[in-house]
């Protein structure tokens, strides 16, 4: 497996509950910056809400890169839930 192919199975598990209980779900595969590429794609499209997963950097790191996550929180124009 590869690239698209390793992150579905990934997925795939989580889909099937999402599916499962009935929530309407959407997975895309984007290719760029992370934060831009996450809150240019949501601001162009209608959606009730973001799912994002932080990957908990420590506080120097976080402060120096930026997080993504909070990047994604601050720009997106809908409700943004960050997970742990």
């Amino acid at each position: 497996m590869h690239g698209i192919e390793k992150r579905e199975a990934r997925l795939k598990d989580t889909a099937e509950k999402a599916k499962n209980a009935g929530v309407d779900y959407e997975i895309k595969f984007l290719r760029g910056e992370p934060a831009p590429t996450i809150i240019k794609y949501a601001n162009e499209n209608d959606f009730d809400l973001v799912v994002i997963g932080s990957r908990g950097l420590n506080g120097l790191q976080e402060m120096v890169l930026g997080s993504v996550s909070h990047k994604v929180a601050k720009y997106v124009q809908c409700p943004v839930l960050i997970v742990k």
